[in-house]
């Protein structure tokens, strides 16, 4: 608290000095004399940078940061422009301005608009960043999973199916090197039943991608980046409904509203999802085998039958939006369930699991709050926060053995068997619980001193209370079982620079990383006399590391940017990996340390330019990350491969090297193409020899084509067509041992290149959308982590429904 003290007595000083700036909205609807909304159309104040695109529904939204007046033009091609004169103040927040454009003969392809839309913005602050937006994309049959998938430099890394295990992959950098944030707070708060397998797009209004190095807002140890999901605010009154029904028997549907009293400014949201599927996709290949009489294996294609997955969740919030003491004041609650069955260990192997399945559940409070100019012009404040229970079983109690037709295993004489340890996996049966108490809070401060300056201070909690048992333990056993504490802080100060109208933008930021955890494990032990007596078997560890950063941008000319951002970055060690997890086959390690990487960036942006009807845009990232103590799975070779149990130790130093680019192109608004390629290498020194790091894919390619028709069918429609692929060359798991490579291609991923297509149809009062999708329509195997497979050939049908105000 003494920091938090001593900041604001500094801002309070300096704010004699600063000028006064103001939060206001506009927002409104542009259409042409028809009533059809014009999609992508240009909303600019005049006279400064800011601008936007109006959405699927012709609306847009504005964010300005100074009251008074301000002239707000719009301009769409083949249409006359308009421009309207509104004035905000504190009484006056949000201004809403219509717009309705007439069709004109003059040709409009010349005008330059120089105001830049949010997603721009942020793509151009110096960060090697991706802002991707889901409004298109929420009427399709897609995950939030999938649209990460495209976006240059994003590698999504999936056990299987839906609501298998996943990771994301940075430049290389994988697994808990990234965070993932909701508005903020890290996900893991939330739990394994509220995750991007579960969350409809529907409920997200954007994602940032953060790679390598990552902004002091987002407070947290993320080594190798950040991404965060920004739910939607909008304090209009909305709702949307969608449900979608496809193969494997694939249900999943989703329900979320806003409601607004505008005298009061009380505000009410919900959303509510659920999600099924059977997961009974086809498999094959070199542990896709069926065992005979003498042991004889004979290969098979078969259905996976112990992989179903159901998720239900989410979230009620009550409070104010735009009153006098709060832009937003939000407390509700998100809750969670989710059931999960476990076909195989980290590895597919001959002998599949039956009947060992997992069930998770979460139930937190949650606490929002914002409000600009708070006490002083320029000051804002935001604060969000969670609290409550988490819990998850895993139950494994089948001692019979299984083979990948769904029947008894039988032995080399042809009798069925049972595991002599009793249960599907090594270790015995199990009805093992860990319950957790997770507590987690985001509190940052700003203030803008001026035009040019502006400083931030962020804090994130969060904290772990563990507990765990066993069913089938005895009593004495459950009674004096283990507790796993874990507490996290990071603190981070930034200070933002903006000169030359603009075009320069630096961001230098200091952060502090300290983690306590304690495992505690009752033992028995004879005291001098010979008596048993219980004592507490504690071990503990307390980690403080200090990192640091900056972020740079230089604006050429107003669509050429050149940025550059450094970070020293810090990861410490997560609760799985430090006390293991029984239901992801996770061994615990206590002593593994925190990995450390000194992260570079070097890119520029080229665009949006416009040349008549087209409009393209081209953007690079170069970079380095030199890594200390990277924590990973052991470099494994043919002599210790496990096939079901994993842990993450320190592997050594290492470096990941490269590039990744992105095209965007579109034409008169109805053609759209999309292009990414990552390519890098990532080593590290095993027993004083440099290799490539096993299980990692490092050359990628992906691509999106869309087009739109409008009218189709009827008057004020509008169809739209999609394809899709993806690209990834060849890898292995397994690293090679010496110059002998012979059987070496047994442990390699082959190179893949898979397609999807589909197309939505929105009827004339834009209320309506049915979508048609078709991944992998090649029906081509996939595969990915350790070579698991993932489904083929997939259809889906969805109908989505909004009202965006009542």
């Amino acid at each position: 608290m003494a920091k938090y003290s001593l900041i604001v007595f500094f801002l309070t000083v300096v704010s004699v000095y600063g000028q006064n700036t103001k939060n206001s909205f506009v927002f409104g609807k542009v259409t042409s004399e028809d009533g059809s909304p014009l999609v992508f159309a240009t909303v600019v104040i005049n006279g400064t940078t800011l601008g936007t695109q109006t959405d699927e529904q012709g609306k847009y939204e504005i964010n300005v940061p100074v009251y008074g007046k301000h002239k707000v033009s719009v301009s769409f091609i083949g249409y006359g422009k308009a421009s309207k004169t509104i004035e905000t103040s504190p009484e006056n927040k949000r201004v809403k301005i219509d717009f309705v454009l007439k069709e004109s003969a003059e040709n409009l392809d010349e005008v330059t608009v120089s105001g830049k839309s949010r997603k721009t913005e942020l793509e151009t602050q110096g960060f090697a960043m991706n802002a991707v937006e889901t409004e298109e994309m929420s009427l399709r049959s897609v995950q939030a999973n999938e649209l990460l998938n495209t976006t240059a430099g994003v590698k999504i890394r999936q056990n299987g199916g839906l609501g298998s295990n996943v990771e994301y992959s940075l430049n290389g950098l994988s697994g808990s090197a990234v965070r993932i944030f909701i508005d903020g707070i890290p996900i893991s708060t939330y739990g394994s039943s509220f995750n991007l397998n579960s969350i409809p797009p529907s409920m997200i209004k954007q994602i940032e991608v953060y790679k390598g190095v990552v902004p002091g807002h987002l407070a947290d140890d993320a080594l190798g980046g950040a991404i965060n999901i920004q739910l939607h605010k909008k304090a209009r009154t909305n709702f949307n409904a969608s449900v979608s029904y496809g193969s494997f028997n694939t249900f999943q549907t989703s329900v979320n509203g806003t409601y607004r009293f505008d005298k009061s400014g009380l505000t009410v949201k919900t959303s509510l999802f659920h999600n099924y599927s059977d997961n009974d996709y086809k498999v094959s290949g070199r542990s896709v085998v069926v065992t005979g009489l003498g042991g004889v294996q004979t290969p098979i294609t078969a259905r996976r039958f112990n992989d179903a997955y159901r998720s239900t969740g989410g979230m009620v919030q009550i409070g104010f939006t735009d009153v006098k003491w709060a832009d937003q004041f939000f407390v509700g609650v998100t809750g969670s369930d989710d059931y999960k069955e476990i076909q195989h260990g980290a590895f597919m192997t001959i002998t599949p699991y039956k009947d060992r399945f997992m069930e998770s559940d979460a139930l937190l409070a949650n606490l929002s709050y914002q409000k600009t100019d708070l006490f002083i012009p320029g000051l804002e404040l935001k604060v969000n926060g969670l609290y409550g229970k988490r819990n998850r079983d895993l139950i494994d109690t089948l001692a019979w053995a299984y083979s990948w037709s769904g029947k008894r295993a039988i032995d080399f004489r042809g009798n069925e068997y049972q595991y002599s340890w009793g249960s599907q996996q090594e270790g015995g049966p199990t009805r093992s619980k860990i319950n957790r108490n997770v507590s987690s809070i985001r509190s940052g401060l700003s203030y803008n001193i001026n035009d040019h300056h502006r400083i931030l201070l962020n804090h994130v909690f969060s904290g772990i209370d563990r507990e765990d048992s066993d069913e089938l333990r005895s009593v004495l056993e459950n009674t004096f079982s283990g507790t796993r504490d874990l507490r996290k802080n990071i603190y981070s100060l930034t200070y933002e620079f903006n000169a030359f109208d603009n075009r320069l933008k630096t961001s230098l930021f200091g952060k502090h990383y300290q983690q306590k955890t304690i495992s505690v494990d009752p033992a028995i032990e004879a005291d001098a006399d010979g008596n048993s007596q219980i004592i507490d078997e504690v071990v503990s560890s307390n980690k403080e590391h200090d990192g640091f950063g900056f972020a740079l941008s230089y604006a050429l000319i107003p669509n050429v940017t050149l940025l550059t951002s450094a970070e020293k970055a810090i990861r410490l060690p997560n609760e799985t990996e430090i006390f293991g997890n029984d239901g992801d086959n996770v061994v615990a390690n206590s002593s593994i340390n925190p990995e450390q990487s000194n992260n570079y960036n070097l890119g520029f942006r080229l665009g949006t330019f416009t040349l008549q009807k087209h409009n393209f845009g081209i953007s690079a990232n170069f970079f380095t990350r030199n890594i200390k103590d990277r924590i990973g799975l052991p470099i494994e070779t043919s002599l210790n491969v496990n096939d079901e149990l994993i842990l993450y130790v320190n592997q050594g130093s290492g470096t990941s090297k490269g590039v990744d680019a992105q095209l965007d192109y579109s034409y008169n608004h109805n053609f759209g193409l999309n292009f990414n390629i990552s390519r890098f290498n990532l080593t590290v020194e095993n027993r004083g020899v440099e290799i490539d790091v096993p299980n990692t894919p490092f050359f990628t390619m992906n691509g999106s084509l869309r087009y739109s028709f409008r009218d189709f069918i009827q008057n004020d429609s509008r169809l739209n067509l999609f394809c899709s692929f993806y690209f990834t060359e060849e890898f292995s798991y397994l690293v090679p041992q010496g110059s002998n490579t012979v059987g070496d291609d047994f442990f390699k991923v082959p190179e893949q290149f898979t397609q999807d297509a589909g197309l939505s149809y929105t009827f004339p009062n834009n209320r309506f959308t049915m979508s048609f999708d078709a991944k992998n329509i090649l029906d081509k195997p996939v595969y990915d982590n350790l070579s698991v497979q993932k489904a083929g050939r997939a259809i889906y049908l969805k109908l989505n429904y909004t009202i965006n105000s009542f």
